[in-house]
């Protein structure tokens, strides 16, 4: 597969699988349950769009990242959770119906909050607000397309077709893995002259922002009087971010088009499976989950 055909046909269609498996595994219900859980929700979302991009450009700051993989980790702090997120909430014993809502809610923000990050990241790192992805009719289209058509079509499917989905959600869950694994396949074989270097200078800067992201996702919403389960979900929900969305944004010929910005996503999605597994098994552990309030 070639670059043109890797970027402009396969990370697309990989996209869409993503997010339609996500659609299939959400209602309306999801979109309405924030009146249940409003001061989580709240809390949660207040942590993912405000304080990580804060967090995460104070580490692109300390350790002085190139410009272009600053970029590169502003665009990652910026996409939202997904099902990878889900499935460690739910190992953690975490509340995943609030993982589903915020997951909904977060993806349908993004298409604004997104490209504002990244827009902002570009004009200051590297003095190009011409080319960003927000702010302009046509791309902030494009990204709404990618991001919200597959999950409203995966979301039509199952109420049309519930036997259905019920059996493809298995398949679908399979898929999103082995897309995740080829999409960062892609992004490190564009780069592949430069892997090793770009691993020393973005791998620990990855490796903290999934650290500080989780504790910060649980720590915040325990200090708000958040019960523990919640807490859970918000951690994973802020700390696993979907970098899929990341490295199709940074890859796109028609958005950024810049194989070293996907390089964090792509390192981001190897490592962040470490400390997201390890508190995962550490919750986990806790037989005493305190109940839903």
């Amino acid at each position: 597969m070639n670059s043109s055909t890797a970027t402009t046909v396969f990370l697309p269609v990989a996209l869409g699988i993503v997010m339609l498996g996500l659609g299939l595994s959400l209602t309306v219900a999801d979109f309405t349950r924030v009146v249940r859980y409003p001061k989580a929700t709240i809390v949660a979302l207040g942590c993912q769009i405000l304080v990580l991009p804060a967090v995460c450009l104070g580490l692109v700051l300390l350790f002085d990242l190139d410009p272009v993989l600053a970029v590169g980790m502003m665009l990652l702090a910026a996409s939202p959770g997904g099902t990878t997120a889900n499935l460690f909430s739910h190992l953690a014993r975490g509340d995943v119906a609030l993982n589903v809502t915020l997951t909904a809610i977060n993806s349908v923000l993004a298409v604004v909050t997104l490209p504002i990050v990244v827009n902002l990241s570009l004009a200051g790192f590297l003095g190009d607000g011409d080319d960003a992805i927000g702010l302009q009719p046509a791309k902030m289209l494009q990204v709404f397309a990618i991001v919200l058509v597959p999950v409203a079509i995966g979301m039509l499917i199952r109420r049309k077709a519930p036997d259905f989905t019920e059996r493809m959600r298995g398949p679908v869950k399979i898929a999103s893995i082995l897309v995740l694994v080829a999409v960062i396949v892609v992004a490190v074989w564009q780069e592949r002259d430069n892997v090793l270097g770009y691993l020393r200078d973005v791998g620990l800067v990855a490796v903290l922002l999934c650290v500080f992201s989780l504790t910060i996702g649980y720590l915040v919403p325990r200090a708000a009087k958040i019960e523990r389960r919640q807490s859970i979900a918000s951690a994973f929900e802020i700390g696993v971010h979907n970098s899929t969305l990341a490295i199709t944004i940074a890859l796109s010929p028609s958005l950024l088009n810049s194989a070293e910005m996907a390089v964090p996503a792509a390192v981001y999605g190897i490592l962040m499976f470490i400390p997201a597994g390890v508190l995962a098994y550490l919750f986990a552990r806790d037989r005493e989950p305190a109940p839903i309030q």
